[in-house]
């Protein structure tokens, strides 16, 4: 039968063919197709020739046709037919769809249809022939019945196959091929959205392996459109599988099964970002949609849009330059925002109870980094640009003074510290993970170390010394880079080198070649030419003998600096190292003895680092010890009878007419005295233990040339130095200069000897007497300096120079002095208590270290490098000044004796005030331990109370205190002291928990005292002030006591309108005719400026949200109900109105409070445009205004509006006036003129800025009126029209009777225009 019917096909016309197919039965036929195909015999010409013998031209023909089409399909399904067959079958029906009229195609597609929604497919391969379905159906252009009403076949396809395929089930065996298959397919944007919904929702029901390939078919799907929603949906899918796999890590209970192991997700991951960046470069429009969803995310509320996944994303894709830079830039701003947002959040509680606490960028971007494990070499090279883009961006900036300054100030240094922070962690975390780029990490580090010598780079050094702790032995392979940057140590800053040098120490006991390498450096660094290069050599020689032990050494319990762990097991054979260390130890001291022939500067530095030496080293005292005495020697008197017993005149070198110091002689006695002071305490006793006494000559004789040197500084009187009143001690002259140098030095050795014989004393009552006097020499001198440097009015002497004394010392002093209570003490501590000068001396020293730790973050002297014990000192100093401070109050001490100086108790509380401000600044973590340590108590009962009860303590002390003042008489009224007092406060306040009741205490405490007390002192009324904001903001916010407070002060000052009597509230007693203005207005306006910045933040957040909820509108009605935020927004901006409604009624003194004002009014109407902006954006959405809104708008055009305009007249009245006055004056002084005229421009500059935002303010509203189909404007009076022309008759007017010194005829409405040019007349 089969050969027949080919027969028959073959020839040329087919009407015998017909006439035979149609005798034979559907079934017999599909049979018959059905044995072919499967034989494999020529299944295609049979196929040709039964669609030949069926032409579409006759209905019954057509049927048949599509019978026998179907049965292909059903063949093509079965999987029983060979490949090569099978390819031909399709590629035959996909030819014959064309040929069906429009009804059966539709038929046609509803088998396909109803067979992918039932799961009647076995193997898929029908599948290729559905596009070609569609294609057709979309080129016919009659109209076909299908389902209830008439369509025409493009409307057909659209509306009703492509939904009910989308909406029924699919098989997840075929997504992918379904996904494929409508690329093939024409679709309108509709259509597109319908299809790439459905293959979104399919990702979950999908296993993750075939998500990839999904994916990938998705893409290519979405050059038709939908790009936007594509990128979305794969965001929010991983995003969504990462919140799930992380909750089930962190699970407490350990699950059975972890539904997708952490490895396979990330692999997944990884692919699918691949691909993404595949199809961007290839389809530039994709990118453009990826770049849009990161600016939105930045914008908007960012939780949607920004993830790990999506972080990883736009990593990925900076790898193509046409987006590198924007994507850095993005991502930059992104981490900038997101630590200002919080900054902002943390300040006030407002925004907390509004906006939910989300998660952080820097959170997000650091689990990418740990993610990039599982082989994500794609983003490695995005994260180290980020990394050094956010160091160099963020890290501190130029220096002046020698200080570093953060480029901004204040509030926005902390974010910009966070982001520095997070781009070191982020570089580390990548070090750790990716040995392939640490190469490259480590070059960029040393690269910026040695390139940015001018600016600050302790981020990059700290980065470095945290790179080399991790793994030292790693980095033994990237040797040659850190010698090639030694070559360069000559060259860098003192500080940088000794970072540096510090950082690369765990190297030196690694790699010996690195540290050959160094010493080469050094030693040519000891002769160089430059004073820095030689100071450098000393810093690294120093290093290197503090780090390389020789054998017998102390055990390093007392090292300051730890070394990792990681290089201790390095030294394996340690006992032939420590005989060489011995050798090298040596070699280096040798080298060092060189420099005590040096300048000042470097012997100083030599000094200063032994005592560090010494103690990390013991076995070097032998050396070191020798080596100060014999340099001792050299300016020591040996007569036992010659006064002074130091030669002075040999410390001071005189080149020409330049005079300078060549010896540090203080400094010198001061390393002696520690040195000794620990060789006595740590290596004696074990000495005394070996019996050995050989060595001990350098001690004994030590020792003697101080008692020596004591005793006689003790007999000396100043002449003997050559220094006494009638000396000349001017910076001008030699002389001058050389005494000044003698001065310094007497004093410095004065307290070397004070300490060095206190800590000998063992509470001797001879020994005490002997620091009296040499106390009593130094205050000489001192007066002395302080006496003539007044006279002089030179600045030397206000510089004080750093004392001597240690901070250890300072602290058993104060103890000894104030605390210690032994009755065998009692006596001989009698002689120093006797002196208050001493005693204030020793407080003020106390001073003088906590100041120099705020500034400098350690202290000069031994251990004060030492974080540890600094913060021991600290807490034993702040005990006893707090003791000193609360038992004998200032009142009690100044009723006593009436001395100069300060008082010693106010010295205890400005001492209190800065070690509060610089323990939250340097020691955090450690403020629980430090406030425990301020308990008298017993401690171990109380060792679970919080830091909130412990800080609520003291401050009910000081609150005591200054009730004290606050109910003494006015005359005995001491500001400093309350100001103080307010400081500490306000320090301890920070420490309270805002949620506890000793918070609101606190709270309530300050507000009543603001209330209740009305002294005319502007620091201290300042300082209350900012306390009561400080903490009121963390409760909630303080605008309605803004208008409290600008009703109080403009019941002080007067209205505007002098005929208009105002009624005083008094609700702050503290707000008074001398602290009203400036000192509290200003503290109101920059308050109000605080809120306004919230209200805009609020807003920008509201306007992101709406652009984002722009896209399903259907749900737009429903998802904005009036939002909690609006409502916040309104009442804030609604009483905020009420505060400028009175300031702007009131008559402030021309200045900076009339500055402030106008320029926070202009923000005040850009914030109110804004909103109306936001609500314009609304109401597309087909939502109304609330009423709230309304009555805003109404409020602000009759509470606001209006009083402007009189306002800036008044301002311009008074400037009139004022220059008049100064006109009138002009004839007698000529210099006032120009100030006046500055002034009165500087005053009017705001004013044209205030018109324009109160004019856009209007525009705006006037949209909003015509949008929403409210009428906002029935309350607002138009501001008059203004045109800024010169009117040549007015100006003759003006000009005729400025000559006649009669100004009063002008039009005020002309002045105002006239004001701003005049600008270019001023005279410069």
């Amino acid at each position: 039968m089969d050969q027949k019917i080919l027969s028959l096909a073959a020839e040329k016309t087919a009407d015998r063919l017909q006439k035979f197919l149609q005798t034979l039965k559907e079934d017999d036929l599909a049979n018959l197709l059905q044995n072919q195909a499967v034989k494999g015999k020529a299944a295609g010409a049979l196929l040709r020739a039964i669609f030949k013998g069926f032409p579409c031209s006759e209905e019954a023909g057509a049927l048949r046709r599509l019978k026998i089409y179907s049965c292909c399909v059903q063949l093509l399904e079965s999987g029983d037919l060979q490949k090569e067959v099978a390819s031909e079958i399709i590629g035959l029906l996909m030819l014959e769809v064309h040929n069906f009229p429009g009804t059966l195609l539709v038929e046609l597609a509803n088998e396909f249809v109803d067979a992918i929604k039932e799961g009647n497919l076995t193997n898929g391969k029908s599948l290729e022939l559905l596009p070609i379905i569609f294609t057709a159906l979309a080129t016919k252009k009659e109209d076909l019945a299908y389902g209830k009403g008439e369509l025409n076949g493009e409307e057909c396809k659209k509306k009703q196959l492509i939904n009910t395929l989308c909406s029924g089930r699919w098989d997840h065996q075929y997504v992918i091929q379904l996904t494929s298959m409508f690329k093939d397919v024409p679709l309108t944007a509709e259509e597109m959205e319908i299809v790439v919904e459905k293959v979104l929702t399919m990702f979950s029901k999908l296993n993750l392996q075939e998500i990839p390939p999904l994916v990938y078919q998705l893409l290519v799907l979405s050059s038709k459109g939908s790009r936007k929603r594509v990128l979305e949906g794969i965001i929010a899918f991983f995003n969504k599988l990462d919140k799930q796999h992380s909750e089930e890590q962190s699970g407490d209970e350990l699950l059975d099964f972890v539904t997708v192991p952490s490895g396979e997700l990330r692999h997944v991951e990884g692919t699918i970002i691949l691909h993404i960046v595949f199809a961007i470069k290839l389809d530039c429009e994709l990118g453009r949609e990826l770049l849009k969803l990161l600016k939105a995310g930045q914008q908007g509320d960012f939780s949607s849009n920004i993830c790990p996944f999506s972080i990883a994303l736009f990593l990925s894709i900076t790898r193509i330059q046409r987006y590198e830079e924007q994507v850095f830039d993005l991502l930059k701003s992104l981490v900038i925002k997101s630590f200002k947002d919080l900054q902002l959040l943390q300040a006030s509680k407002f925004l907390q109870n509004l906006v939910p606490h989300r998660c952080c960028v820097s959170t997000m971007i650091l689990e990418v980094v740990k993610n990039s494990v599982h082989s994500w070499d794609h983003i490695t090279q995005g994260l180290v640009e980020l990394g050094f883009i956010l160091m160099d961006s963020y890290g501190p900036k130029k220096i002046l003074d020698g200080k570093t300054i953060e480029a901004s100030s204040g509030l926005s240094r902390m974010p910009n510290q966070h982001a520095c922070k997070l781009g070191a962690n982020i570089l580390l975390e990548t070090f750790k993970i990716h040995e392939m780029i640490r190469q490259e990490i480590l070059e960029q580090v040393l690269n910026r170390v040695v390139t940015r010598g001018s600016s600050p780079i302790t981020h990059f050094i700290d980065l470095l010394s945290n790179i080399i702790m991790y793994s030292p032995l790693v980095l033994q392979s990237c040797s040659s880079k850190v010698t090639e940057t030694f070559d360069y140590l000559s060259f860098l800053p003192l500080q940088t080198v000794q970072g540096l040098l510090k950082a690369v120490q765990p190297l030196l006991k690694v790699s010996l070649s690195i540290r050959d390498s160094l010493i080469l450096v050094l030693r040519k660094a000891m002769f160089a030419s430059q004073l820095d290069a030689r100071k450098s050599a000393v810093a690294g020689f120093l290093l290197l003998l503090k780090n390389f032990k020789v054998l017998g050494s102390l055990s390093s319990s007392q090292c300051s600096q730890s070394i990792g762990i990681s290089q201790v097991h390095v030294d394996v054979h340690s006992r032939y190292n420590s005989v060489a260390n011995e050798t090298f130890c040596l070699e280096i001291m040798d080298s060092l003895r060189r420099c005590l022939g040096q300048q000042a500067d470097v012997r100083l530095m030599l000094y200063e680092g032994f005592y560090d030496v010494l103690r990390r080293n013991s076995q070097l005292a032998n050396s070191i010890m020798q080596t100060l005495l014999s340099q001792l020697k050299q300016f020591y008197e040996p007569e036992p009878d010659m006064l002074p017993p130091l030669k002075l005149e040999a410390c001071i070198l005189t080149q020409g007419d330049q005079i300078s110091l060549q010896e540090p002689l203080d400094c010198l006695l001061c390393c002696i005295q520690h040195c000794l002071a620990w060789y006595k305490s740590r290596v004696m006793p074990l000495q005394q233990e070996e019996e050995e006494e050989e060595e001990e000559g350098f001690y004994q004789d030590l020792d003697d040339m101080l008692e020596s040197i004591t005793s006689r500084m003790i007999k000396s009187e100043l002449e003997d130095f050559e220094l006494d009143k009638s000396s000349d001690f001017s910076q001008s002259t030699g002389i001058g200069i050389k005494n000044n140098i003698c001065a310094s030095l007497v004093m410095g050795v004065c307290e070397v000897l004070i300490e060095y014989n206190f800590s000998i004393s063992n509470f001797s009552k001879n020994k005490f007497e002997e620091v009296l006097s040499l106390f009593m020499c130094y205050k000489e001198l001192s007066d002395i300096l302080n006496e003539k440097a007044g006279k002089g009015k030179t600045k030397m002497a206000n510089k004080t120079n750093d004392s001597f004394l240690s901070m250890k010392f300072v602290s058993d002093l104060l103890t000894a002095l104030f605390r210690d209570s032994t009755q065998s003490h009692e006596e001989s501590l009698s002689v120093l208590r006797s002196s208050n000068e001493f005693m204030r001396y020793a407080v003020s020293v106390a001073l003088q270290k906590v100041q120099q730790l705020k500034e400098m973050g350690h202290v000069s002297g031994p251990d004060g490098q030492n974080p540890e014990k600094v913060f021991q000192n600290l807490c034993d100093i702040t005990r006893v000044l707090l003791w000193r401070y609360t038992s004998i109050p200032t009142s009690v001490e100044e009723s006593g004796k009436k001395e100069k100086g300060k008082n010693i108790s106010l010295l205890c509380l400005e001492g209190l005030q800065k070690i509060f401000s610089a323990v939250q600044q340097f020691y955090q973590p450690k403020i629980h331990q430090f406030l425990r340590a301020l308990d008298a108590t017993d401690e171990e009962e109380e060792a679970d109370v919080s830091v909130t009860q412990r800080a609520a303590f003291q401050i009910r002390q000081f609150q005591r205190s200054l009730l004290n003042i606050l109910s003494s008489q006015e005359e005995d009224f001491n500001s400093k002291e309350a100001l103080l007092l307010v400081t500490v406060l306000s320090n301890l306040s920070k420490l309270l928990e805002p949620s506890s009741t000793q918070f609101v205490q606190m709270l309530s405490w300050t507000t009543k005292i603001c209330k209740e007390n009305s002294w005319e002192d502007a620091s201290f009324c300042k300082g209350l002030m900012n306390l009561l904001f400080s903490l009121h903001v963390l409760c909630k916010s303080p605008v309605t006591l803004l208008r409290d407070l600008s009703q109080d002060i403009h019941g002080h000052i007067g209205d505007i309108d002098q005929d208009v009597e105002v009624e005083k509230t008094n609700h702050f007693a503290m707000v008074n005719l001398r602290t009203a203005a400036p000192t509290v207005c200003l503290l109101l306006l920059s308050q109000a400026e605080k809120v306004l910045e919230e209200v805009d933040w609020l807003i920008t957040k509201l306007k992101g949200q709406v652009s984002q909820e722009i896209i399903p509108e259907a749900s737009s009605q429903a998802t904005l109900p009036n939002h909690p935020i609006e409502k916040a927004i309104i009442i804030q901006l609604g009483t905020l109105l009420t505060f400028f409604h009175e300031l702007v009624q009131t008559a402030l003194p021309s200045g900076s409070c009339v500055d402030t004002l106008l320029k926070d009014l202009c923000k005040m109407y850009t914030i109110l445009t804004a909103l109306v902006r936001y609500y314009l954006q609304v109401c597309q959405h087909s939502r109304g205004i609330p009423k709230n809104m309304e009555k805003l708008v109404k409020l602000s055009g009759s509470h606001l509006t209006p009083l402007c305009y009189s306002f800036i007249s008044y301002i311009q009245n008074k400037n009139i006036k004022s220059l008049k006055h100064t006109g009138e004056k002009k004839k007698e002084k000529t210099a006032a003129g120009p100030t006046a005229m500055a002034r009165a421009l500087r005053e009017t500059k705001p004013i044209p800025n205030l018109i324009f935002a109160i004019e856009q303010y209007e525009k705006f509203l006037i949209h909003l009126s015509k949008r929403s189909k409210v009428n906002l404007m029935q309350h607002i009076k138009l501001s008059t029209s203004r045109d800024f022309k010169i009117k040549g008759n007015i100006l003759d007017m003006v000009l005729q009777e400025d000559e006649d010194e009669d100004e009063e005829g002008t039009a005020s409405e002309h002045e105002g225009q006239n004001k701003e040019p005049a600008k270019k007349k001023r005279k410069k």
